[in-house]
């Protein structure tokens, strides 16, 4: 699939960019803080739903407006489709998808799919298991689209019973055990809904890593011939953790996790919060026997990093899928091994956008059309703005380069 145009209106430092694509190579070259990493952020957000940069919508609406919008014109097996993303403050977010009102944001997962790799990917590796889960997560959700509702819908609940949690625990601590008794009863009726769509994601995920390992482990080993080899393994937090091979049961799950939430419900009362779940999982990355988090050099860290996107790719591919790649300034970061091992899968690409602080970080055979990003304005007005470059093959003729503002298009 690739991108033939891309809007963003109020989307951080973008009061407005319209922005022609084509198959290929796009590259985005600009100084850090101008604003480059904020469209490739507007393309995850599209395939995903979800930013890879901050948890929350409120950073990607620009200051002083109250909704932010990102759209894209997209071509997907052979159909061109049209999908928009409103994210609006203190009220939901609404999708249109070919100018019709969706009635779930989940229903525009697939249109776009993407695979992102930027330098904050070493915390795959290195950080908590929330950004191991959001790796799963992701994936999952542009391949499944109905799992991106679940997924949606689960957060919902955790929210609804976690906020239960809080009062049980107040009203414990307070002496009110009928006010306490009726959270209680209530919070039945949430524990089954959470086992029920926490199975549905638990399954997905395992299904999801059954393909995903042989990926990862082969790319990984190409990366890092001389390495232990890489492994990934599904950490399920209940007490008696079933083997991965019965995780792919949903009703087991289910069952597993309402036994779990009743030997836990003491804790989580206790604490006020939502102890048991996927929502507390872990994929667990290993270099021969140890764990790579804590043991991996710099070298293996950023091998495993990179291996995970490459996984990523080749599983979209192994659906017959091809996603927009995005990498965001990692060339510049990477050694010279890994760095053309990278620029070898991004070659074979049928479309690729790349963020640098300078041209000469992108390997020659990827600059591909060139737009600069400067950051221009002040204060309360200071915004993004962008001009296109002739491809380098035509850099030389002078004559023929363009110059389009970010309130055009580009």
């Amino acid at each position: 699939m690739h991108l033939r145009h891309l809007r963003l209106l109020d989307f951080r430092s973008w009061p407005l960019l319209e922005l022609d694509l084509e198959p290929g190579v796009t590259t985005l070259i600009g100084r850090n803080g101008h604003g480059k990493t904020n469209v490739l952020e507007a393309i995850g957000v599209l395939a995903s739903l979800r930013s890879h940069r901050v948890a929350g919508d409120a950073p990607m609406i620009r200051t002083g407006a109250g909704t932010a919008l990102v759209g894209a014109l997209a071509h997907n097996a052979g159909r061109e489709l049209t999908v928009e993303l409103a994210l609006n403050s203190g009220k939901a977010n609404r999708a249109r998808l070919n100018t019709s009102p969706c009635r779930r944001l989940s229903d525009i997962l697939g249109v776009v799919q993407s695979v992102l790799f930027a330098p904050e990917d070493l915390a795959l590796v290195r950080g908590e298991p929330a950004e191991r889960r959001r790796l799963l997560d992701e994936l999952m959700a542009q391949r499944r689209p109905s799992l991106g509702g679940d997924l949606a819908e689960y957060s919902s609940v955790l929210r609804q019973r976690t906020a239960l949690l809080k009062s049980a625990s107040v009203a414990m601590r307070r002496g009110r055990p009928e006010e306490s008794a009726a959270v209680l009863d209530t919070l039945d009726v949430w524990d089954g809904r959470l086992a029920e769509l926490g199975a549905r994601l638990v399954v997905g995920r395992i299904d999801l890593l059954r393909q995903l390992r042989p990926l990862v482990v082969d790319a990984y080993r190409g990366l890092a011939p001389e390495s232990r080899p890489a492994d990934l393994t599904y950490r399920f937090r209940v007490a008696d953790t079933p083997d991965e091979p019965e995780l792919t049961d949903p009703e087991l799950v289910e069952a597993v996790l309402l036994a779990e939430l009743g030997r836990r419900r003491g804790d989580e009362i206790d604490r006020g919060m939502s102890l048991v779940g996927p929502h507390r999982d872990d994929l667990v990355l290993t270099l021969g026997d140890e764990p790579a988090k804590g043991f991996a050099s710099h070298g293996e860290t950023w091998s495993f990093a990179l291996a995970l996107r490459l996984g990523s790719l080749e599983l979209f591919r192994a659906d017959g899928a091809e996603p927009v790649l995005l990498l965001d300034d990692v060339f510049a970061e990477l050694d010279r091994h890994r760095r053309a091992a990278l620029a070898d899968v991004a070659a074979g690409v049928e479309q690729v956008l790349i963020t640098a602080a300078v041209g000469e970080d992108v390997p020659a055979g990827l600059r591909g059309v060139r737009h600069d990003v400067v950051m221009t304005g002040e204060g309360l007005d200071r915004h993004s703005a962008m001009t296109l470059s002739r491809p380098r093959d035509d850099e030389g003729d002078d004559d023929e380069n363009t110059d389009t503002e970010s309130g055009g298009r580009a």
